[in-house]
């Protein structure tokens, strides 16, 4: 198994109101997520709210993981002790923003 490291998809603005896919698995190649970093461009607070959406899913209480409430201009790196792992053809990462643009990038390693 070949690993590409990096990240895993492009800075995706997520807009306030609105949830977004900031990476999906395609043919079953897992994806291992090892950090999360999510920046409020905007001047005033913003909440993310971060889900690890099973395939045929969608983001829920269920599958939640993170809440964060950023402050202007201030960026939140999530670490967590072990990546990550979607494993699933159609397994998806999405962030909500409840109040505020947030601006999300995802490092880690994927199958090539």
């Amino acid at each position: 198994m070949a690993l590409e490291r990096g990240k895993l998809a492009n800075v995706t603005v997520v807009a306030s109101g609105a949830t977004g896919t900031i990476l999906t698995v395609a043919s079953s190649k897992k994806v291992y997520i090892k950090s999360i970093m999510l920046f409020s461009p905007s001047g005033s607070t913003a909440t993310a709210e971060v889900f690890v959406v099973p395939n045929g899913s969608s983001a829920a209480t269920a599958n939640k993981m993170f809440k964060i409430a950023l402050e202007a201009d201030e960026t939140v790196l999530i670490q967590p002790a072990y990546p990550i792992v979607l494993d699933t053809t159609g397994d998806t990462l999405q962030v909500t923003a409840t109040s505020q643009d947030v601006n999300v990038l995802v490092t880690g390693d994927k199958e090539v």
